[in-house]
């Protein structure tokens, strides 16, 4: 999936020369998606936040993630008592077919199971840093991992994926699921026409459910 960020680039300025405030531009994102975003059930009490979203080659909106819990540092000290942040972050993908660009100049790729289990492994891989790794060699690390994470995601059916049954709006749903030292990845499907993934850390997997999230617009 060849998608750009909405979050992280330079605040654009509204009519008065004033910068559009940060949160402002993220919740903006999500609202422009055609699609249902998904995060954790209530089962789940902690922090929720918006992070970002991910565009297509003609501006559509195709992805996105809702973080729940600590807020992840890219290094393993964390907040827990054993030295690991907790949390874990939903990754919601438009179940998109093969389809022509707006502009009918190309063909924008299909997003499946595959897509979100990629952009969850990534996801991890972007908050990670092995011990003991200076910034050199972790962008070589970083460009290794990703294409594994590719690798792997290509590969639902593969040795290194176990399925893992939870509920999502209360319906149990298979996932595709697997761990690392670095934390977990799962991905599956929902009966709203999108795509789940979901990452990691200091939070078990096996206690989480999923559900759609009735306004968006409360994350802000």
């Amino acid at each position: 999936m060849e998608t750009t960020s909405r979050v992280g680039a330079q605040a654009p300025a509204a009519e008065d020369g004033q910068p559009v405030h940060s949160a402002r531009r993220t919740i903006d994102g999500y609202l422009l998606a055609p699609f249902p975003w998904y995060g954790l059930d209530e089962a789940f009490t902690g922090p929720r936040r918006l992070m970002q979203v991910g565009t297509a080659a003609d501006g559509a909106v195709e992805h996105g993630s809702i973080g729940h819990g600590d807020e992840p540092s890219i290094k393993h000290e964390g907040s827990g008592e054993d030295g690991k942040e907790r949390f874990a972050v939903v990754v919601t993908v438009a179940a998109n077919p093969v389809r022509r660009s707006a502009d009918g100049t190309g063909v924008l790729e299909a997003t499946s199971v595959s897509s979100a289990a990629w952009l969850a492994g990534v996801g991890l891989l972007t908050v990670t840093w092995p011990g003991q790794m200076d910034h050199t060699l972790r962008d070589d690390w970083l460009d290794q991992q990703t294409e594994t994470a590719w690798v792997l995601a290509d590969d639902l059916a593969g040795p290194d994926w176990s399925t893992l049954s939870l509920p999502v709006d209360g319906v149990p749903t298979p996932f595709h699921y697997r761990e690392s030292e670095f934390g977990w990845v799962l991905a599956g499907s929902t009966p709203e026409g999108v795509h789940v993934g979901a990452y990691g850390r200091g939070m078990s997997a096996y206690g989480l459910g999923f559900a759609m999230i009735k306004d968006i617009a409360a994350y802000a």
